[in-house]
C-alpha cells in the first residue's frame, strides 16, 4: 500500500491550528432591546437601565420608543449628547481634597433609584465607586453652575485635576464610561502610564472642542 503523498500531509497541522491563532473578526455590535446590527461607523444611542445602574446600546427606534424622558414612566433613560464647561467654577484644592479621590480625574452623577450621588474615578479594575460624604459633595454643587443643570443618571460632572488647576464639564454619561474603558485598557504601573496619560489628554481635548458655556449668569 502507497503512503499519503506529502501534499496530503503537510496542510492538516498548520490549517488546523491556524483557526486557534489567526485574529478574529470583530463581534458585530447589536441593539440589546431588538438585536438589530448597529452600524459600525456611527455613534449609535446608549440608554441609562435605571434598574440595573447600566448602560444598554440601542438603535435609533428602540431608543425613542423606551426613553422614559420622553414617553410614559419607565426603566430607560436616553442619554442626550450635550456637553457644557464652566470657566467660572470654584473647584479649588481644597474642594478637591475634601473628595478624596486618588487619581487625578473623576466624574459624578445623580443616581436617581440609589437616591444620592455617585462618584466614580478610573483605575486598573475599571470604574472604582467613592461615596463623597454630604459636605464634600455640597462643596462641588456650590462651586459649579453646572451642577445645577445635571440630569438624573444620563449625565456627569467630569473632573480633571491638570497642571495645578481643575477642569469642569457637564458631559453625557456614557462618555466617561468610555474614558474608564480606555485608561483600563492602557493602565500601566501607579498613575497609569504615558500611554494611558496621553489617551486621557487626547479625550479631554475632544471634550474641550465639544464644550460650550451656558448662558446666563451664574445662580
Amino acid at each position: 500500500m502507497n503512503g499519503p503523498t506529502n501534499s496530503a500531509v503537510r496542510p492538516t497541522g498548520p490549517r488546523g491550528l491556524r483557526r486557534f491563532t489567526a485574529p478574529r473578526p470583530p463581534r458585530e455590535e447589536r441593539c440589546e432591546l431588538c438585536g438589530a446590527p448597529l452600524a459600525a461607523e456611527a455613534r449609535h444611542p446608549h440608554l441609562v437601565d435605571t434598574d440595573r445602574r447600566a448602560l444598554v446600546c440601542a438603535c435609533g427606534p428602540c431608543a425613542q420608543l423606551m426613553d422614559r424622558s420622553a414617553a410614559s414612566p419607565g426603566r430607560f433613560r436616553a442619554v442626550p449628547g450635550r456637553f457644557l464647561d464652566d470657566p467660572e467654577h470654584r473647584i479649588d484644592e481644597r474642594t478637591w481634597e475634601s473628595l478624596r479621590i486618588p487619581v487625578s480625574v473623576a466624574f459624578f452623577f445623580q443616581n436617581s433609584s440609589l437616591g444620592r450621588p455617585v462618584a466614580l474615578y478610573p483605575s486598573p479594575a475599571g470604574a472604582t465607586e467613592s461615596e463623597p460624604d454630604e459636605e464634600a459633595w455640597r462643596s462641588v454643587l456650590d462651586a459649579t453652575r453646572l451642577a445645577a443643570l445635571l440630569e438624573p443618571d444620563v449625565e456627569a460632572l467630569l473632573l480633571r485635576r491638570h497642571e495645578g488647576r481643575t477642569e469642569c464639564f457637564l458631559v453625557p454619561v456614557d462618555l466617561c464610561y468610555e474614558l474608564v474603558g480606555r485608561m483600563r485598557l492602557h493602565w500601566q504601573g501607579f498613575d497609569g502610564g504615558a500611554e494611558a496619560r496621553a489617551d486621557l489628554d487626547a479625550l479631554f481635548a475632544h471634550v474641550r472642542g465639544l464644550a460650550r458655556t451656558p448662558r446666563g449668569s451664574r445662580p
